[in-house]
C-alpha cells in the first residue's frame, strides 16, 4: 500500500523541528549577551527564589531625578552654599575662567585640572568662592534710599558692594550634594552610593560616554523628585485643621502610685529658671530682631559682602528688623524687588531676594511687620544689610 504524502510531510516537520532545537542554545546565548551589553548594572547569576517575580519599576520612581537647574548667561548656577560654572563647548578651563571673572590657577588647584584642558560640554566646573551672579547687577543704595540718605552727611562718599541677586537653585530650592571624586571611585559607585542612575549623574556633569571621572572632580549629585517634592511640602501651608495632636485626657493614663512624703525641717524652694523668659528678653532687648528665622547661610565679610543670607522656605513671610520708615523700594537687574527701611539714629536695614511686597515708599512700619516674602523660586534665602549711614556693619551685631 502507498504511504500517504502526509507521512513526507511529517519528517519534513521533523527535521526542521530538529533544526530549531538544535540553534535554540546558541539563540537563548546571543540574547543573554545582548541584554548583559545593554544594561549599565552588574548582572545576579544567583536566580534561587526568582523565577515567576515580574520586574518592578517602583524603586525607578521614587529615584527619578529632576533635571539640573538652568545656568545664567555666563554659565553659573548659584546655591546658599557653593556656586559652579557650566562649561559650554569649545572651552577650555582658562577661557571659562575669563568669561565668570574667575582666577584660572585657583580654578585649575580647586578642580585638578590645569588651565588649558579642554571641557565638555555641560561639564561641572565647582568655584573655588563666589562670583557676583549676575555682571552689573551693583545696587547703589544711595539712589534707592533717595531723600532717606540726602539727609546724611558727605553723600559723595557712598561706596557700595553688590547685593546677591536671586540665585539659580535646584527644584524647589534644594540643594544638591556636591561629592569630590576620591581615588578609586567611579561613577557607578558614586551613582550607587547616593542611590541615584548613573544616567542622572552624567546628564547633571556633563560626563561623557564612558562615565569616567577624574580625582579631586566635584559632582553635583542629582536632586531626586521625591526631595523636590517635599521641600515644595514643606514650604506650602499647612491644611485646614492640620495643627498639633490633641493632648491625651489626664483620665486615660493610669494614676500615679500612692508615695509617703516625709516633711523636711524647712523646705527650700528649687525652681528652675524660666529659660523660655529668659531667650524672650534677650531677644526683646536687642537693637533688631531677625526679619526671618533662620540659619545664617553667608557671613557677613566687610567689603567683600557686606550682609548676610539667612536661608528661609518659600514663602516666609520677611518682617521688619526694626520701626521705621520704608525709603525706598526698587528692584535688581533682575526685575527682583528690594527694600530699604530707614531707622533712627540714621541706621538703614537692606532686604532683598524676596517677593510679594505689601508696603509702599513712606509707610511707618513696626518691627516684626510684614514687609514681603521669601520668593518661590530661585534661592530660598534673604539677603539682611545694616548700613550706619553709608558703611555697611555686621548685621549679626544688632540681631538677637
Amino acid at each position: 500500500m502507498t504511504q500517504p504524502r502526509t507521512t513526507g510531510a511529517h519528517t519534513e516537520d521533523l527535521i526542521e523541528m530538529t533544526k530549531s532545537l538544535r540553534s535554540a542554545p546558541f539563540l537563548a546565548g546571543t540574547a543573554f549577551l545582548a541584554l548583559a551589553a545593554c544594561s549599565d548594572q552588574p548582572l545576579d547569576f544567583d536566580l534561587r527564589g526568582n523565577f515567576g517575580n515580574a520586574p518592578s519599576t517602583a524603586q525607578a520612581a521614587v529615584n527619578a531625578t529632576a533635571a539640573r537647574p538652568q545656568p545664567d548667561a555666563r554659565g553659573i548656577i548659584s546655591y546658599p552654599g557653593y556656586q559652579v560654572a557650566v562649561a559650554r563647548r569649545g572651552d577650555t578651563l582658562a577661557s571659562l575662567a575669563t568669561r565668570i571673572g574667575a582666577d584660572p590657577q585657583a580654578l585649575a588647584r580647586f578642580n585638578g585640572i590645569q588651565t588649558g584642558d579642554t571641557l565638555r560640554d555641560g561639564e561641572i566646573i565647582a568655584l573655588p568662592s563666589r562670583v557676583a551672579e549676575t555682571p552689573g547687577a551693583e545696587v547703589d543704595i544711595a539712589t534707592l534710599a533717595g531723600d532717606a540718605i540726602n539727609s546724611a552727611s558727605d553723600p559723595a562718599s557712598v561706596q557700595t558692594t553688590a547685593l546677591e541677586p536671586a540665585a539659580s537653585s535646584g527644584p524647589g530650592g534644594v540643594e544638591p550634594v556636591r561629592h569630590k571624586v576620591e581615588r578609586g571611585e567611579t561613577a557607578y559607585t558614586i551613582a550607587r552610593l547616593y542611590d541615584v542612575s548613573v544616567r542622572s549623574l552624567a546628564d547633571w556633569n556633563g560626563l561623557g560616554p564612558d562615565f569616567s571621572v577624574r580625582e579631586g572632580q566635584y559632582l553635583l549629585i542629582p536632586v531626586t523628585l521625591r526631595e523636590s517634592r517635599a521641600s515644595e511640602a514643606d514650604a506650602a501651608p499647612p491644611p485646614p485643621g492640620a495643627g498639633s495632636p490633641t493632648p491625651e485626657p489626664p483620665s486615660a493614663s493610669r494614676p500615679l502610685p500612692r508615695e509617703t512624703t516625709v516633711p523636711v525641717a524647712q523646705p527650700v524652694e528649687n525652681k528652675a529658671p524660666d529659660l523660655g523668659a529668659s531667650q524672650t528678653a534677650s531677644a526683646s532687648s536687642a537693637r533688631m530682631s531677625f526679619p526671618v528665622r533662620g540659619d545664617i547661610i553667608r557671613d557677613y565679610v566687610k567689603d567683600e559682602y557686606d550682609g548676610i543670607s539667612i536661608a528661609a522656605s518659600p514663602g516666609t513671610p520677611v518682617g521688619a528688623a526694626a520701626s521705621g520708615v520704608v525709603a525706598a523700594i526698587t528692584e535688581d537687574t533682575n526685575g527682583i524687588p528690594i527694600i530699604v527701611v530707614k531707622h533712627p539714629d540714621n541706621l538703614l536695614t537692606v532686604y532683598s531676594n524676596i517677593s510679594g511686597v505689601v508696603v509702599k515708599k513712606g509707610d511707618q512700619v513696626s518691627r516684626g511687620q510684614k514687609l514681603a516674602e521669601i520668593r518661590r523660586d530661585g534661592t530660598a534665602a534673604l539677603h539682611f544689610e545694616v548700613r550706619d549711614g553709608f558703611d555697611s556693619v555686621d548685621p549679626t551685631d544688632y540681631l538677637g
